[in-house]
């Protein structure tokens, strides 16, 4: 069984920390940054796991603001 390699890319800038992104994740990938605040003054999202995403992008589907990009691989 090929097993399915994902990698989240997130525009940290535009994020607004509005936590959709992270109770959508089916598998606790992404968190938001506790200490850390963007330009606009948001906790934004990040990758806290990176390792363990499958990408099935569902972060990005729910992303109002579209600053998710999910890219998936095939490993055979």
């Amino acid at each position: 069984m090929p097993k399915v390699l994902g990698a989240v890319v997130i525009n940290e800038e535009r994020c607004k920390g509005c936590d959709l992104c992270v109770v959508a994740c089916p598998v606790t990938v992404l968190a938001l940054k506790a200490k850390e605040v963007n330009d606009r003054g948001y906790h934004f999202a990040f990758a806290e796991n990176p390792d363990a995403c499958i990408g099935c992008a569902q972060c990005a589907a729910v992303c109002p603001d579209g600053c998710i990009t999910v890219y998936r691989a095939i490993e055979r």
